[in-house]
């Protein structure tokens, strides 16, 4: 019996289909390779289909998971500064002073904390584990002048913390500080222990100024300002003095210090008798102010930023991700008038 022939049979209708509609080469190629087996298929060269790659995202990396660091604990000084109740430092002096107790004992500096411990301050209950899934947070805010660097202001000025999201655990931690009249770039991050580097003396953090003098500054005056003036607090200077133009009465130059002490760009100015009538931080380390950000606005780094951040400051970014962060530039909603 020839296989190849269908059978005759009334009752044989894929026969009858089969001769009524004619397949083409096509779509015998494609009937061909669906049943072929699947040693022979592997052993075809695969077509790869190239897409543009506009919709590509940077490769995020891994962090700790959440259950490793609750079950193998963390030192109580990284997760506290973590939290914004105080640096590292701060924490460890607590530890020696044997202001901190874990499950009713003492703590040593040795210690860490693990899921379901008793974390205590001065007698007063600190809950730590909603520091212990935190990830890191930092928003760049463009402060106009008129708003204070504080918490509260007694004098009822606008704060600078109430432009800002709120926070669902820990605070907002400025990274040094703008006087009222100063308007620019301020770093404010929920990551006590970075800020506190960030803002070190020792870290030498280069802060760059847009400061608008009046009248004319001679080439004398700049380089000893670059070599050094004293001042009430000790010497100082700038690290570097660029003119940056005006006209008139008026003229621009750009400055860098590494050091926060306060009023200190203004104060060497004024060191000798120099007008400012603006001062703008423009740059804090490798962060710069964005053109497009305006004033009582922010911006909120992205994860790869917060990497490139981490690694200026000298610190290992080895932290829980709960959430992919998002990046938008926020301003709070005003009447129209």
């Amino acid at each position: 019996m020839n296989s190849n022939k269908p059978s005759q049979g009334k009752g044989n209708k894929t026969g009858d289909s089969a001769n009524k509609v004619s397949k083409s080469p096509k779509q015998q190629r494609r009937n061909q390779d669906r049943f072929k087996p699947v040693e022979e298929a592997s052993k075809q060269p695969k077509r790869v289909i190239k897409k543009p790659n506009f919709d590509k995202q940077p490769t995020k990396k891994e962090a700790v998971p959440v259950n490793q660091i609750v079950t193998d604990g963390e030192r109580i000084q990284k997760v506290l500064a973590r939290g914004g109740v105080g640096s590292r430092r701060e924490v460890e002096r607590w530890i020696a002073e044997g202001r901190l107790k874990i499950n009713g004992q003492i703590v040593g500096l040795g210690d860490r904390l693990r899921q379901g411990d008793y974390l205590q301050l001065n007698d007063r209950v600190v809950n730590w584990e909603k520091f212990a899934i935190q990830p890191t947070r930092v928003l760049l805010y463009h402060k106009p002048t008129g708003e204070v660097v504080t918490r509260r202001d007694p004098e009822g000025r606008p704060v600078v913390f109430t432009q800002l999201p709120k926070l669902t655990t820990a605070r907002w931690i400025s990274v040094g500080r703008l006087d009222i009249n100063t308007s620019g770039l301020l770093l404010v991050t929920n990551n006590g222990e970075l800020a506190n580097k960030l803002m070190h003396p020792s870290t030498e953090v280069p802060r760059e100024y847009a400061v608008r003098i009046l009248g004319d500054v001679s080439d004398a005056t700049l380089e000893l300002l670059k070599q050094g003036v004293e001042l009430e607090d000790g010497v100082a200077k700038f690290d570097e003095i660029h003119f940056y133009g005006g006209e008139g009465a008026n003229k621009w130059y750009h400055v860098i210090v590494s050091e926060g002490r306060n009023r200190l760009v203004r104060r060497l100015w004024e060191s000798q008798e120099v007008i400012v009538s603006r001062l703008m931080r423009v740059r804090y380390g490798p962060v710069v102010l964005p053109e497009r950000l305006k004033t009582c606005t922010y911006y909120e780094l992205t994860d790869k930023e917060l990497d490139l951040l981490f690694e200026f400051a000298g610190l290992e970014r080895n932290e829980p991700v709960i959430t992919e962060a998002k990046v938008e530039t926020h301003r709070k909603d005003s009447k129209r008038r």
